[in-house]
């Protein structure tokens, strides 16, 4: 791939909250890329902190978010090209008056020595969220690291291509 850094590191940091209890919600996150001079934005890491979801005995609950590249119609997960990050957090809650619970946690960046984690090469990247079985509307901080780059004409119509077809 053919591009140029011409920035330092960014970091963009964004909150996104239900509109309502167990609604799918999802923000648009403004990046003011250029496209007349190519430029992509080169994800280096990904960190976010979804709430919990709520403990209702007896009831399974959970909290999912995911940051994507392009517009999403839901909740889908890391077999989703455009995905950049997913987080769940689920509680599963046995029979009312029990007090065993479970709760499952993941969405971690990868920890290998990557070059970087995603390219971004429209103007804009997108934070989902959904809740299940909640009485509250769920919330997540996130924080995407990154740099602005320049990439050659052939390079930044193959990503802007890749992004858009595959979303």
């Amino acid at each position: 791939m053919a591009f140029k850094k011409s920035s330092g590191v960014i970091a963009v940091s964004g909150l996104i909250t239900e509109s309502g209890p167990n609604t799918f919600t999802e923000t648009q996150i403004d990046l003011a890329l250029d496209p007349l001079n190519n430029e992509i934005f080169v994800v280096l890491a990904i960190d976010s902190d979804l709430s919990a979801p709520d403990f209702v005995p007896g009831t399974n609950t959970g909290s999912l978010m995911q940051l994507s590249t392009t517009s999403q119609l839901g909740i889908s997960g890391l077999e989703t090209t455009n995905v950049m990050t997913r987080n769940e957090r689920l509680i599963q809650s046995p029979a009312a008056g029990d007090t065993a619970t479970w709760e499952h946690r993941a969405g971690e960046s990868p920890q290998a020595v990557l070059d970087y984690v995603q390219i971004i090469a429209t103007p804009s990247f997108f934070a989902q969220i959904e809740g299940n079985n909640n009485a509250n509307p769920m919330a997540c901080a996130f924080r995407v690291w990154g740099y602005r780059a320049r990439a050659d004409a052939t390079t930044y119509a193959a990503l802007v291509q890749s992004e858009v077809l595959s979303s």
